[in-house]
């Protein structure tokens, strides 16, 4: 599976950024969509993944200033971050877990945002 995330860039602080994800090459069902974030000098962590049925989760810092979306014909995710701060700069990962297991990431796409 490969997962091909765009949308990135610089950014004010009080802005926003649409992020997207497209899974291609999946000969299973995906489950899970999920996006990461890496922040410079350190590990990667949960923002928010959307399941199959459309349910979504959220890790506090981002809750009530992203949404995640899935367009399940396209294998497509999205995520839409309002109020950006600084500490929201980093790598943003894609993440994908297929049914039965197999889990994938994509290769990153770089957010900043300027103080």
């Amino acid at each position: 599976v490969q997962l091909q995330a765009s949308g990135g860039g610089l950014v004010q602080a009080g802005g926003s950024l649409r992020l997207s994800c497209k899974a291609s090459g999946s000969n299973g069902r995906i489950i899970t969509l999920a996006w990461y974030h890496q922040p410079p000098g350190k590990q990667r962590e949960f923002v928010a993944d959307v399941s199959v049925r459309g349910s979504t989760d959220y890790a506090d810092s981002v809750r009530g200033r992203a949404t995640i979306s899935r367009d399940s014909a396209m294998n497509t995710v999205f995520l839409q971050m309002n109020s950006l701060k600084p500490e929201d700069t980093g790598v943003y990962y894609c993440f994908a877990q297929l049914e039965g297991g197999l889990t994938y990431w994509g290769q990153g796409t770089q957010v900043t945002v300027s103080s």
